[in-house]
């Protein structure tokens, strides 16, 4: 199998990146990518010599400035400077795993041949990708309207020797690394700083990083539940494939489905039971797990769309004759992705916490706060409240994004669609659902020591055994934040 990925114009798809990422391959531009990029090019140049009107970016200025136009000697000025006067980024850095995914998707955009940039251009930001040189970008300053025009603009930067870069784990200025690699900056053409800024790559690498993500907590949230399911004695018929064909959402099946098998083969579930119905974090998983998975395929459709589509503008048209400025830069269809995404995530997390809160309560032959001796020892009581304190700020992330909106550029960028908030809102809940399940499995396994001799089943059995390798039973009270950061650790492999 080969180690090189090449761009062209077939169907990006997060399997596709995920391969990419994983197996740390190479880009290369297909021939027809080439011909798509060089003949816009030569379009472009060709139209700017024979073409004395304004073309909107390409020889006028930007936003509000549209009908200031610019002179033919000022050209790559111009564009220099929309890159330099836009990286006005703030706030943490992006996580150098984010700037790669959006370096393969800005590489993937630029590469249809209908953005006007110059190959040598497309070629160098191939050559970050390949090289692993992360351009510091800032999480703050987007609107998500005229695409990522700050967090674009960092990206862009250091391809005219200037901003910084992230190379060989070493933070270092643009001008050091064209230095190091040998290097002459990019000499920009016109319309090119305005290709490389606007467009939704930001926001596209956060939700290609949050779907890849939220597909596997999705996963994991099913089995975790499964063993909590079991350490609390419940009942396997609500996942009963008869009540799922009379209500047959896609997601809800699939979660039924998936714990039955979790729980195949399983001793306790088995076990005649004392009472008739467990509580709705463990009976409902299937209707509120399911439902996450149909947001998550959901919003899946609407990323792959975005990742495999042209996002600046103008947009250039070689076959047509014509350049057209529009809007496909907005980032509204985005926001409403990850709002949507993020409130289905923070259910997985509010669910797994109340399943947490049954677990220590001290029913069904379980001590109280999951330990021998309450009273001397607390147990399990403190790391409800922190699941609490997790899911209680999640409910203020999933708050949606995309309901606010602040004029910009004096009233010409009138709407904006704040999904770059949404998408940074995203990730740190993600975050906290991963941790919020890493307690939960910590409980659940501390719960189902109490079950012994009677077994679970065998898959199970051997990811409480795997599990059991880095978080021990708790016999009696210790530090419980290096537990929890352990079990956190542990869920962390099995997601990006």
């Amino acid at each position: 199998m080969s180690n090189v990925h090449i761009i062209s114009s077939n169907l990006l798809e997060f399997g596709t990146i995920s391969s990419i990422i994983n197996l740390n391959k190479s880009l290369e531009l297909s021939k027809a990518s080439v011909v798509a990029i060089e003949n816009c090019r030569a379009y472009l140049d060709n139209k700017l010599k024979t073409n004395s009107k304004p073309i909107y970016g390409i020889n006028t200025g930007f936003g509000s400035l549209y009908d200031v136009e610019i002179s033919k000697k000022d050209l790559t000025k111009l564009q220099e400077n929309l890159v330099m006067s836009h990286a006005c980024g703030t706030g943490n850095k992006v996580p150098n795993s984010i700037v790669k995914l959006m370096l393969l998707l800005k590489i993937q955009a630029l590469s249809y041949g209908h953005s006007g940039v110059q190959l040598v251009t497309v070629e160098r930001l191939i050559a970050f990708y390949n090289n692993d040189i992360f351009p510091v970008i800032y999480t703050q300053g987007s609107l998500g309207a005229s695409g990522d025009l700050g967090p674009l603009a960092h990206l862009a930067l250091p391809l005219i020797g200037k901003g910084k870069v992230v190379f060989n784990g070493e933070e270092i200025s643009g001008a050091q690394l064209l230095d190091k690699m040998n290097w002459k900056p990019i000499e920009l053409q016109a319309k090119e700083g305005l290709a490389l800024l606007n467009g939704t790559q930001f926001m596209s690498a956060y939700g290609v990083y949050q779907i890849l993500k939220a597909q596997k907590l999705s996963y994991l949230a099913d089995l975790i539940g499964s063993v909590s399911l079991d350490a609390f004695d419940g009942r396997i018929e609500p996942f009963n494939d008869l009540i799922h064909k009379i209500r047959p959402h896609k997601g809800q099946r699939e979660t039924a489905k998936q714990i039955s098998g979790f729980l195949k083969g399983s001793q306790i579930i088995t076990q005649k039971k004392q009472h008739v119905q467990d509580p709705y974090s463990f009976r409902c998983m299937p209707q509120v797990h399911g439902a996450t998975k149909d947001t998550i395929d959901f919003v899946s459709q609407t990323f792959l769309t975005e990742i495999n589509s042209v996002t600046d503008n103008p947009n250039v048209f070689v076959d047509e004759d014509e350049i057209i400025s529009g809007g496909n830069f907005h980032g509204q269809t985005l926001a409403l992705a990850f709002d949507y995404l993020k409130i289905a995530m923070a259910e997985l997390g509010n669910i797994s916490e109340r399943r947490i809160f049954k677990l220590i309560s001290g029913q069904r032959q379980l001590p109280n706060f999951l330990v021998n001796n309450p009273g001397l020892n607390s147990g399990f009581m403190i790391p409800q409240y922190t699941a609490a304190s997790i899911v209680s700020a999640n409910k203020q992330l999933a708050t949606p994004a995309s309901i606010d909106s602040i004029v910009s550029s004096n009233g010409q960028e009138d709407h904006v669609s704040m999904g770059a908030n949404a998408a940074t809102q995203a990730h740190d809940l993600l975050e906290n659902v991963e941790r919020v399940l890493a307690i939960e499995l910590m409980n659940a396994s501390q719960a189902l020591e109490f079950r012994k001799p009677l077994k679970s089943s065998k898959i199970i059995e051997d990811f409480i055994a795997d599990y059991r390798k880095v978080v021990p039973f708790i016999i009696e009270d210790q530090v419980l934040h290096d537990d929890i950061q352990a079990s956190i650790n542990f869920v962390k492999k099995f997601v990006v």
